[in-house]
């Protein structure tokens, strides 16, 4: 039996218009059935220049944009969509959360900032989260082995992968470098 996820009317604002933007076609394809099955109307695009395209074209009222792209960063989609439309609510998803990558897409208007992968629910509860809400603890937050894992690999792939590049940046040993590198993600 298919479960409904959709909203009643007095749940959902008049205007439903979503914009998702994310590289991971899989993903985006799971996100836009879920979010149109939730009453939203969604346009989805994979690249900067296609939803930016969409928010010229019709500025909408919610987004979910993915934060790296293959194309550029998905945070000139939610800057020129807070141009367009002050008022639009617009989330960014990562893979690689950090607080300063955080406070970019806030002051860019960002109204939350998700880890992915984010289900349907959560970013849901957070396009129509109340202004100023304070947004739930997560369910399952990463560990804080796993954390470090994320900030060590994403340090690793912006110095292209050198590891005493990579090393030198973090104030570590190459040795405990290449160590960590060389075992899986915690969990």
């Amino acid at each position: 039996m298919e479960e409904d996820y959709s909203f009643s009317q007095e749940e959902l604002p008049e205007d439903v218009s979503l914009v998702i933007v994310d590289d991971d076609t899989p993903f985006l394809q799971r996100l836009s059935r879920a979010m149109d099955q939730r009453g939203f109307e969604v346009r989805s695009a994979n690249t900067v220049n296609e939803g930016m395209a969409f928010i010229r074209e019709k500025p909408p009222a919610f987004a979910v944009v993915d934060m790296r792209l293959e194309d550029g960063n998905g945070l000139d989609v939610i800057a020129e969509l807070s141009r367009l439309r002050p008022n639009a609510r617009a989330i960014v998803l990562t893979g690689y959360g950090n607080i300063a990558t955080a406070v970019s897409a806030v002051k860019l208007g960002a109204i939350d900032y998700l880890a992915k992968p984010a289900d349907a629910d959560e970013v849901t509860d957070a396009l129509l989260a109340p202004p100023n809400a304070m947004a739930p603890p997560p369910e399952n937050p990463m560990s804080a082995d796993r954390v470090r894992w994320e900030h060590i690999q994403r340090v690793y792939e912006l110095c292209n992968r050198n590891v005493s590049e990579t090393a030198r940046r973090l104030n570590m040993h190459r040795r405990t470098l290449q160590r960590i590198l060389a075992k899986r993600a915690p969990r």
